[in-house]
């Protein structure tokens, strides 16, 4: 059974001190949860990254937000308002699969949250996340060729600890951009972002949070078991509320 707790707009640093706080905590019998979130503005930097990927001039509002380091894998991203962040609290061994397996679930995950409104999502190989196709982007500014034409759109990074992981994916649903251009995402120097409502879909954050939980809940599931829905979780429209 996965849980999932809907916690609103949430400070980076609280939720990620947070989630350490019930991974450290957990034992065999504790439920698998998924934390449903959105955040203020905030870089945060995982354990692959680098200072030379943020491009803070102090001349652009951007240059405002702050940047955390953090224990994710993964290199630089952007987090802020219109963005859905699911973090992903999983018992691995219980799960029966491990971190590359994970990875690519969630991926899965969201590529058919795109696909449920008529988006085409994509892998691509050694840069984990999702991308879709958007002409233009990705010609130019020295990034990678395999990125050519596509943009970036849900991003995600794991830490395990105990054989449990926490952190997980971000979509970017219908946000303020700019502040990608002041980094290099993931480390891609070029690499473009994208959201869902710059590809014209009309959907608001709860809806396309709900998919996205739905089709986590569905992967993310122990092997051989049935997604069970936790009645302690309530859905109003979609979105899901933990109840009192």
């Amino acid at each position: 059974m996965i849980r999932v707790r809907e916690l609103g707009r949430v400070d980076y640093c609280d939720a990620w001190q947070a989630m350490k706080q019930f991974t450290a905590q957990r034992d065999p019998d504790t439920a698998d949860e998924l934390w449903l979130v959105e955040h203020p503005p905030v870089f945060t930097l995982g354990q692959a990254g680098r200072r030379e990927h943020l491009h803070l001039s102090g001349a652009r509002p951007a240059d405002a937000i702050p940047v955390v380091a953090t224990d994710r894998g993964g290199q630089v991203t952007y987090h802020g308002p219109g963005q859905v962040v699911v973090y992903t609290l999983i018992d691995l061994r219980r799960a029966g699969f491990f971190v590359r397996e994970l990875v690519y679930r969630i991926e899965e995950s969201v590529i058919q949250t795109l696909d449920q409104v008529d988006v085409a999502g994509s892998r691509i190989r050694g840069a984990p996340g999702v991308y879709v196709t958007m002409p233009g982007a990705a010609e130019d500014a020295g990034a990678e060729p395999c990125f050519a034409g596509k943009a970036k759109i849900a991003a995600l990074g794991i830490k395990v600890h105990r054989g449990c992981s926490y952190h997980g994916v971000a979509l970017n649903v219908a946000m303020d951009l700019a502040p990608f251009s002041a980094i290099d995402p993931c480390g891609y120097r070029g690499l473009a972002a994208v959201d869902l409502a710059t590809l014209g879909v009309c959907s608001d954050w709860d809806a396309i949070a709900g998919r996205l939980v739905e089709r986590l809940r569905a992967h993310l599931a122990p092997a051989g078991c049935t997604p069970a829905v936790d009645p302690r979780i309530v859905r109003a429209g979609s979105k899901f509320l933990p109840q009192e």
